[in-house]
């Protein structure tokens, strides 16, 4: 983590365990390019290796979460082939796939407009708390290409239900902090001056707990979308709870029940 020092991201600590990345390029709305894509990828690859970061925080500079993708960088892509265009897509998805794909817990701080691939980010967040002035659309009718991309059309209909995905994503309309709360898009809209101050608080209850515990429960939860069985999830579940039996958290938590106090976990 020390090693990196990404130009469109800032990182800070705010408190041990909690890491935030917040979008810095405030006079674009945050828009993405390919050099932030990059710097996500980076900082997921970074975090895969950092045992002292149990939540991660991503938000945005200035009044905006994420306009989606920088315009000024778009004006090239009609002019590239076929199989330069998919290279460039797919870097752009595994940058967000690398996000959601952590071991730890992800919070999407969302302070104000998610668009397009900034929906897309918002999305791959394991929880999204908002600001009251957040808004969130699928941008991507109004500029001539799908609401099929970086993981939306997966995403979003298995958080809010299909009907609703389908008129975001044929409309383009937004969808405001109100709205997106009554439908299950954010967890929670708080006040935009004590957002981030909210985020950490969820996230220093998040590490209060089992490192492992947390992160198998991520696992579960994230693989057990994929698949129909029943019998398959139970299998998972069976698995992640014998293998954390046999850490050091589990003892700890019962004997500091016992005893009345605070457990310590190690995550060992």
């Amino acid at each position: 983590m020390a090693d990196l020092k990404p130009e469109t991201l800032e990182l800070s600590r705010p408190e041990d365990g909690v890491l935030v990345a917040t979008l810095d390029r405030p006079d674009s709305l945050n828009s993405m390019t390919v050099g932030m894509f990059a710097e996500l990828e980076e900082l997921a690859f970074a975090l895969g290796d950092d045992d002292d970061v149990r939540v991660l925080i991503i938000t945005g500079a200035g009044k905006a979460f994420c306009a989606g993708y920088d315009l000024d960088d778009a004006d090239e892509l009609a002019g590239l082939t076929a199989l330069g265009m998919l290279e460039r897509q797919e870097h752009a998805a595994r940058a967000l796939t690398a996000i959601r794909s952590l071991r730890i817990p992800v919070i999407a701080a969302v302070n104000g407009a998610a668009a397009g691939g900034g929906l897309a980010l918002a999305l791959m967040a394991d929880i999204r708390l908002a600001s009251e002035k957040a808004k969130f659309n699928a941008a991507f009718v109004r500029i001539g290409l799908s609401a099929g991309d970086l993981g939306t059309s997966w995403l979003l209909p298995r958080i809010i239900g299909p009907a609703r995905a389908s008129e975001i994503a044929y409309t383009g309309r937004f969808v405001f902090a109100e709205e997106a709360e009554r439908i299950g898009l954010v967890n929670r809209v708080v006040p935009g001056d004590s957002l981030l101050d909210e985020s950490v608080a969820m996230a220093r209850q998040i590490r209060a707990n089992s490192p492992g515990g947390v992160q198998l429960s991520k696992r579960a939860l994230q693989a057990n979308l994929e698949i129909t069985s029943y019998a398959a999830a139970l299998e998972l579940e069976n698995r992640g709870q014998a293998l954390l039996t046999r850490g050091e958290d589990m003892p700890e938590a019962l004997a500091a029940f016992k005893e009345k106090r605070a457990p310590k976990f190690t995550g060992r």
